[in-house]
């Protein structure tokens, strides 16, 4: 390879992070006007060691009084509007050396406020859940997002769930046992499922208190998950509105608890949970080898 072909985000540096298990990477462009795209994202998410659920590409903010803009790439190249572990590995990454204790960060799914409450600890302001139909969005009207099934069915799957946009959309079931469904199994089609145009976030929840739900996800676009910070937002809100907890409650995934509370004073859901750096790297040319050959 030539230097003429060298790829540009060749050298960048990017930090290997978790938040509650969730696999992030961040990648820092912020004063450059070097863009990633899906394929770049891919040949990342293929390197030894970056393999990821979500990708935080950080670019200029557009608005005043932002501290960034983020892009949020799936393993397999797609976009995702939000992404609450994710957000808090960013704002680690962005507060890391300052004395700041919050920020405010641009995403596809709206602007989003975060609070440091201690070094590995964030809050972050995820916004009001939506409920209606084309904002999930559903593939036809519902007469009530809160109960909803699949058709056509599949065969297996839980027979009602919540549909809920947290900037992404998630379907939630509730099961009596979630850690006896086949999430490999049932995860890929309702995701893929003609109800769900632009695919969908898939949760089996089980409440085992008024504050407490264990939950399993099949995140769209990246698979099983060791936690998805929005699927538990919509799962603690969707058991609220269904009367099955309260309007504060811990969700515990493979990875790690989060504390969801949804706000009564203006609806916006509340997500507190860790994050940890794991490494940090620069992008080796051989990983867009193919891509500027």
């Amino acid at each position: 390879m030539t230097s003429a072909h060298r790829h540009p985000l060749t050298g960048r540096r990017i930090a290997k992070m978790n938040g509650a298990g969730n696999e992030i990477l961040v990648l820092d462009l912020r004063g450059t006007d070097v863009r990633v795209s899906g394929e770049d994202a891919r040949a990342i998410g293929a390197a030894p060691g970056l393999k990821f659920d979500q990708l935080m590409a950080l670019y200029d903010p557009a608005h005043a009084g932002s501290a960034a803009s983020m892009k949020i790439f799936n393993i397999d190249g797609s976009l995702s509007g939000a992404c609450g572990n994710g957000t808090r590995c960013v704002a680690w990454e962005l507060l890391r050396d300052g004395a700041a204790r919050d920020l405010r960060l641009e995403s596809d799914g709206g602007l989003l406020h975060v609070t440091r409450d201690n070094e590995w600890t964030f809050t972050v302001d995820m916004g009001a859940p939506q409920f209606g139909w084309r904002d999930i969005p559903l593939a036809g009207a519902g007469a009530d997002t809160a109960r909803l099934t699949l058709a056509p069915a599949i065969a297996g799957a839980p027979g009602e769930f919540s549909a809920v946009s947290m900037g992404n959309p998630h379907a939630v079931f509730f099961v009596d046992d979630a850690m006896a469904i086949d999430l490999a199994g049932l995860g890929p089609q309702i995701e893929t499922h003609p109800m769900f145009p632009e695919r969908v976030n898939v949760s089996f929840a089980q409440v085992r208190a008024r504050d407490s739900i264990l939950l399993r996800v099949w995140e769209r676009g990246a698979g099983a998950t060791l936690a998805c910070g929005t699927a538990a937002c919509a799962t603690a809100v969707a058991g609220a509105r269904l009367g099955l907890t309260d309007r504060a409650a811990t969700v515990s995934l493979p990875g790690g608890d989060l504390r969801i509370h949804w706000r009564d004073s203006d609806d916006h859901v509340l997500m507190t949970g860790p994050v940890e750096l794991e490494f940090e790297t620069t992008l080796d040319a051989s990983i867009f080898a193919r891509e500027t050959a």
